[in-house]
C-alpha cells in the first residue's frame, strides 16, 4: 500500500519543545514509521520552513519525508499558516497526479483541507486525525484563542468530506458528534508510545547538586504555553515544601530569558514563594526524556484540556507515577488509582494533595510504575497503533472498491 500523511506544520524532523512542536510531530513519525517497517511505502508531506531543507529526506526504509513549497521558506505560527494551504493542496494535486498514493492520511485541520483540495479530483480516499477541536480550544482559551475564525466551520466540513476519521479518544468522539460529524465515520485509535525508548529499564539520570539527591522530584514535560497548566504545577508546589520541580520544554536553555511564557512562569513562582525549588530546563533532546523521567518522583500533566496526553503515557512506559488532570485522552491512558491519580484541572490545593500521599509512600509510587509500565506496554505499543491504523486504511480502501463495482 502506498500511504501519503499530510502535516502541514509538525514534522517528523522536528525538534520538541517549541511552541508548535510536540506530540503531533511524535505521533507523525511514530506512526509512519510503524506502517513503514510492516511493508508499506510511507510518505510524509510537512511545510518547508527553511531554505536549507531538501526536497526529499530519507527517514527510514520505504519512508520519506517531502518539504512542500508552500508560503516563505521559513518558520511561521501555525495560525499563520492558513492563507498557504491553497498553495500547499495545489502543491500535493500536482505531485499525486504523477504519483497517486493508494490512500491519504491527514492530521491537523489545514492539513485535512490541503489534502481533500488534492485528493478528491484524483478520487485519493482521505482518513483524517484532527490532534485538536478548535471549538474545545475556544472553550477553554476564549479572547486568547488566536485560532483563525473559520477554523471551526472548516473542522465540521472535514468531517464529513474525508472517508474515515481517526480520534484518540471517547471525548473527542463525542465533541465531533456534537459538531454534526457523522457517528458511524469515526474510530478510536489511541497514540502509542516507543517502549524501546521509554521503559523502566532506562537508568535515571543523575541529579547535579549533593543538596537535591534527597529532595523529592516533580517534573513537568511539555510546551510552555498556558494551556499546559504549568503554573497549577507551580502553585501546588507551596503545598510540599520538601519537593522540586523541573519543568523541560520551551525554547533552548540559553532563551528561556527571553521567553514570555517562561517570564510568567517564574513571577508565579516567586509569587508563591518557591521560586527556589523550580527550575527550567528548556529544550529537552527526546533521546534525554526517558532518562529525566526515570530521574522524578512522579511526573505531573494537568493541562487544562488535551486531546490525547503523551507525555503521560511516557512516563507511564518508563515506571513512572503519574498525576494528570482528568481530561481528554488522559482520563483514558491513566487509569485512577492503578497507573497514577487523575486530578481536575487547575486546582492546585488538589493537586498538592494527591502528590503529597503519592510522596509519602514509596510503595504506592511503586505499585503504580509497575501498573503504568505494563499498561503502556500492552495497549499502547506502535505496532498495535499502526495495525489498527491500517484496519481503518483497509476498510476505506475496500469501501471504495464496493461502490466502484456498484456503479
Amino acid at each position: 500500500m502506498k500511504v501519503a500523511m499530510v502535516s502541514e506544520h509538525a514534522s517528523p524532523l522536528a525538534t520538541l519543545g517549541g511552541v508548535d512542536a510536540g506530540g503531533q510531530n511524535v505521533h507523525v513519525a511514530a506512526l509512519a514509521r510503524e506502517i513503514a517497517g510492516q511493508g508499506h511505502e510511507v510518505t510524509v508531506y510537512t511545510r518547508k520552513d527553511s531554505p536549507d531543507l531538501p526536497e526529499s529526506v530519507a527517514f527510514g526504509p520505504r519512508l520519506n519525508v517531502v518539504h512542500v513549497p508552500a508560503g516563505p521558506a521559513k518558520e511561521i505560527p501555525k495560525d499563520e499558516i492558513p492563507p498557504w494551504i491553497p498553495e500547499f493542496g495545489k502543491w500535493l494535486h500536482d505531485r499525486w497526479l504523477f504519483d497517486r498514493p493508494d490512500i491519504a492520511h491527514s492530521h491537523f485541520w489545514m492539513s485535512g483541507l490541503a489534502t481533500l483540495a488534492a485528493a478528491e479530483e484524483l478520487r485519493v480516499p482521505v482518513v483524517h486525525t484532527y490532534h485538536a477541536l478548535g471549538n474545545v480550544k475556544r472553550r477553554h482559551q476564549g479572547p486568547a484563542d488566536t485560532s483563525p475564525r473559520d477554523r471551526i466551520r472548516a473542522e465540521a466540513g472535514i468531517g464529513h468530506r474525508v472517508d474515515a476519521i481517526i480520534a484518540t479518544c471517547r471525548d473527542e468522539v463525542d465533541e465531533l458528534i456534537r459538531m454534526g460529524v457523522p457517528r458511524r465515520a469515526t474510530h478510536i485509535v489511541p497514540c502509542g508510545v516507543d517502549a524501546g525508548m521509554f521503559n523502566s529499564r532506562v537508568a535515571p539520570l543523575k541529579r547535579p547538586g549533593r543538596h537535591r539527591e534527597t529532595r523529592p522530584r516533580l517534573l513537568s514535560v511539555g510546551r510552555l504555553v498556558p494551556r499546559k497548566g504549568v503554573d497549577t504545577t507551580i502553585e501546588a508546589l507551596r503545598y510540599l515544601r520538601d519537593a522540586e520541580l523541573v519543568i523541560a520544554g520551551g525554547p533552548p536553555s540559553s532563551a528561556l530569558h527571553r521567553d514570555p511564557e517562561v517570564t510568567r512562569l517564574r513571577w508565579t513562582a516567586a509569587q508563591a514563594g518557591v521560586g527556589a525549588r523550580v527550575r527550567f530546563l528548556g529544550q529537552v533532546g527526546r533521546e534525554a526524556l526517558p532518562g529525566l523521567m526515570r530521574s522524578a518522583s512522579a511526573v505531573v500533566s494537568v493541562p487544562w484540556y488535551e486531546p490525547f496526553g503523551m507525555v503521560a503515557l511516557e512516563a507511564m512506559a518508563c515506571g513512572v507515577p503519574v498525576v494528570a488532570s482528568a481530561v481528554g485522552g488522559q482520563k483514558e491512558t491513566v487509569v485512577h488509582g492503578v497507573t497514577g491519580v487523575l486530578v481536575p484541572p487547575r486546582k492546585p490545593l488538589v493537586l498538592a494533595r494527591a502528590l503529597r500521599k503519592l510522596l509519602d509512600d514509596p510503595v504506592l509510587r511503586t505499585a503504580y510504575g509497575i501498573a503504568g509500565a505494563d499498561r503502556a506496554k500492552v495497549r499502547y505499543s506502535w505496532d498495535r497503533i499502526a495495525s489498527e491504523t491500517l484496519a481503518i486504511y483497509n476498510g476505506v480502501l475496500s469501501s471504495r472498491t464496493l461502490e466502484r463495482n456498484a456503479s
